[in-house]
């Protein structure tokens, strides 16, 4: 049993999907921590596969060189207390990766067919042994499509806007509007991709969070989690 009072074996895995500056990465990791899962951020491994072939002068219109490169990388995940580190070839590249010449680049990339499904199997290794939140865009639809309880956060694109240019007050010069025709642009990006686009499962749960803050997102996915597992109990 686990300090949360969860025994191993009813342990499940929680997929949390929607688009880009919805809070999924932050509200993830929180989850995780409450019901002491494993907490896997897709978003920073598509994140580190850009930012690594934005240096090495790879486009994402050379599809074929992307795809030999991704195949070559190695890529590990480090928990940390505030957030998970990203190596790639034992290269830390986290301090990379939340760039705005990454922010612009990375829906390009993800939707190259060989990175996803390089990146989609090291997703579902990781999530074997059960107990992991995993966050991206195609978590409940094509990675963990059994994941037992699946989330679809979203917001509205005026509010993901605020919430990213707070996160970078200070970090990047960037304005509001920018931000708010980004985030736009890459939920077109998304949705439109022919590879795994974003889109809501059948029996994901809607979370719209405009209106919401960090802990109460949080308290409603951890109350989710734990009614599923109690349900599943109570019919042994």
């Amino acid at each position: 049993m686990d300090r949360q009072g969860t025994h191993f074996n009813d342990r499940i895995n929680v997929a949390i999907d929607g688009p880009a500056g919805a809070g999924k990465s932050t509200v993830a990791r929180l989850v995780a921590q409450k019901l002491s899962y494993i907490y896997v951020d897709t978003g920073a491994m598509y994140r580190a596969i850009t930012w690594w072939m934005l240096r090495e002068n790879i486009t994402p219109e050379d599809q074929s060189q992307v795809n030999r490169k991704v195949q070559d990388l190695v890529m590990e995940l480090i928990p940390g207390e505030d957030l998970q580190k990203v190596l790639i070839n034992g290269e830390d590249v986290t301090p990379h990766i939340r760039s705005l010449e990454v922010s612009g680049q990375v829906s390009q990339y993800s939707g190259i067919e060989g990175v996803r499904s390089r990146l989609s199997h090291l997703q579902r290794q990781m999530a074997l042994r059960k107990g992991v939140v995993m966050d991206g865009r195609d978590i409940g639809t094509t990675v963990l499509p059994d994941a037992e309880v699946k989330i679809f956060m979203t917001a509205s694109v005026e509010e993901r806007a605020l919430r990213r240019f707070n996160e970078l007050r200070g970090k990047e010069q960037v304005t509001l509007q920018q931000l708010e025709q980004d985030i736009a642009r890459r939920d077109r990006l998304d949705e439109g991709r022919e590879i795994s686009p974003l889109r809501r499962a059948e029996d994901a749960i809607l979370l719209d969070t405009t209106f919401m803050d960090i802990q109460q997102v949080v308290e409603a996915i951890v109350s989710h989690c734990r009614s599923h597992v109690d349900g599943e109990r109570n019919h042994l």
